[in-house]
């Protein structure tokens, strides 16, 4: 069986990247298309696989500036040849699902989030931006959602990352979508006993105008309180100027860094909302209790007054709150970081591959499906 996974854009190792890791580990056949590809930014298990990129990597600066040639990735998709594939798993948060599948073929989409800069985030994106861009991004965005809307009809099967995910899917593809949280590597991870953890908050992840870290930094300014910001990002130099001396923003940092202060912080602060936010899980693996906003993904995943609490409003004054009422809580960190190992790797894989097998059923006059008992990978034999 013939495998194509399609991905937005392979530059980074974040969320969506993870997800295409353990995919890559499910199919070792598999071979990917993605609009722009950095192979020393990606993993080794993705470097092992062979990958086709759109039109868009030749494009001036694209490892950089991919996300300006947006208007031009429907038509980029739409170029990928895709035939003599009988199974295509397409991940999205930006274009990627809007391949041409062919005739026989399954396609099936994991989505991270409908494409936040054309729905439910375009206004932020649209105010943040420059002059030029706020003129020019209503024509684009409209044609761009068009697109996006029809596309979705190519879609034989939608896999949310959430609820808030599937919430999204409904509302704007009116489409139904299968559960399935995206895997952590929460044995990554290390709990510490409570006399090695220190007296400050963490705030970790991409530092953009959605996630708020802005509403952290001046939270821990007005409080005096110790707070560490890692995380790489547009925002980073504006946080550095408007950090107090209690506030040390380190910018993007190594994995042995970041792992070193999820162990060793009081709690991670989460100020922003999330489709579903792999942060928090971390922070949980290690045994620390989450602070977040009350919306989006980090309410699937955090259990108010057993591995975090909540606030409801985006205000530095509700961060200060919930971090003193934080301060009075005895937090069990065995019991945080055994809560987080429900969205671990192996559990991501072991769902997908009973959805993927159950949907791909109707399709065994074609091919012969392995039972998942016996065998450890997925494997499809043709029955030609």
């Amino acid at each position: 069986m013939k495998v194509a996974i399609v991905h937005y854009w392979l530059v980074g190792m974040r969320g969506g990247e993870k997800v295409i890791e353990a995919l890559c580990r499910m199919y070792p056949e598999a071979d990917l298309f993605t609009h722009v590809y950095v192979p020393e930014a990606v993993s080794d298990e993705i470097r092992r696989h062979k990958v086709t990129t759109s039109f868009i990597n030749g494009l001036p600066r694209a490892s950089r500036f991919y996300q300006k040639y947006l208007p031009l990735m429907p038509l980029a998709l739409e170029q990928l040849d895709l035939r003599g594939y009988d199974l295509i798993i397409s991940s999205e948060s930006g274009p990627a699902k809007g391949i041409i599948p062919p005739p026989g073929c399954m396609h099936i989409c994991y989505c991270h989030s409908p494409m936040r800069y054309i729905w439910n985030m375009f206004h932020e994106y649209r105010n943040r931006s420059g002059v030029f861009t706020r003129f020019i991004m209503p024509f684009l965005a409209h044609y761009v959602r068009n697109w996006d809307s029809v596309s979705a009809d190519r879609v034989d099967h939608f896999i949310a990352n959430s609820e808030t995910v599937a919430q999204r899917l409904h509302r704007y593809y009116r489409r139904a979508s299968t559960v399935i949280n995206p895997p952590v590597d929460v044995d990554a991870f290390e709990v510490l006993p409570p006399e090695q953890v220190e007296d400050y908050c963490l705030m970790a992840g991409e530092l953009v105008g959605y996630k708020r870290p802005d509403l952290a930094v001046e939270a821990f300014n007005r409080s005096g309180r110790r707070l560490v910001v890692i995380g790489g990002g547009e925002m980073l130099a504006a946080l550095r100027r408007i950090a107090k001396p209690n506030v040390t923003v380190m910018g993007p940092q190594p994995f042995a860094e970041l792992r070193h202060h999820y162990s060793r912080c009081r709690a991670l602060i989460f100020p922003g909302e999330e489709d579903f936010g792999m942060v928090p899980i971390e922070a949980m693996a290690s045994g620390r209790p989450v602070i977040a906003f009350r919306r989006g993904g980090a309410t699937e995943t955090v259990v108010d007054g057993l591995t975090g609490l909540f606030f409801d409003e985006q205000s530095v004054e509700a961060i200060i709150d919930a971090e003193e009422r934080a301060r009075a809580i005895m937090w069990r960190p065995a019991e945080i970081a055994n809560h987080a190992r429900k969205f671990s790797s192996s559990v991501f894989e072991e769902k997908m591959r009973a959805h993927i097998d159950q949907l791909l059923k109707p399709m065994a006059g074609t091919f012969t499906l392995v039972p998942s008992a016996q065998r450890e990978r997925p494997v499809l034999l043709t029955t030609a």
